[in-house]
């Protein structure tokens, strides 16, 4: 009788499939370029974003958190993560590209499979005239970004310090 109950509980393990859920292991996004549709301004909110095949980060800047630069000097700024700006990670069911962003009218495919909004940390953007002083540089990075899935499982696998560089124009 013990060896078919340790048979069966062997089969239940083998054979047992997941529920459906996805498992997102780590967000790796270091080693992917900075996007964005128009050209950053810094009087406005910005959207900003990386895709990494079939899996998108986005960041939406708040209004005017660009606004921050001197001239001659280097000015860190901060912005809080959920209450000012927003860090969205998304997972489709095939490769996404720019268009799927950009288009003035969304297209239908690729689906997205799971969203999952950025409950806490920072966005911190660290600028400076360039050589020529006609444009501010802002080094743009992201600091103890925490995602919780719809399963309340929290995402601490994150390499997306260095978000990207963007240009505005000096006023």
């Amino acid at each position: 009788m013990g060896k078919y109950f340790f048979l069966a509980l062997c089969a239940l393990a083998l054979f047992s499939c997941s529920d459906g859920d996805l498992q997102i292991e780590t967000i790796d996004f270091d080693s992917v370029s900075l996007q964005y549709c128009s050209a950053p301004v810094a009087t406005t909110k910005n959207v900003l974003f990386k895709i990494n095949g079939t899996e998108a980060l986005i960041l939406e800047l708040q209004s005017g958190v660009l606004n921050k630069g001197v001239v001659g000097d280097t000015i860190v700024t901060q912005s809080t993560v959920s209450s000012q700006s927003q860090v969205t990670y998304r997972i489709f069911n095939d490769d996404v590209d720019n268009d799927y962003f950009c288009d003035d009218i969304p297209t239908a495919d690729p689906v997205v499979l799971e969203e999952v909004e950025a409950e806490d940390g920072l966005v911190i953007i660290e600028t400076y005239a360039d050589t020529d002083g006609t444009n501010f540089v802002h080094n743009i990075s992201l600091s103890g970004i925490s995602f919780v899935t719809g399963n309340g499982e929290r995402i601490t696998n994150l390499t997306i310090s260095e978000f990207g560089e963007v240009t505005t124009a000096i006023p």
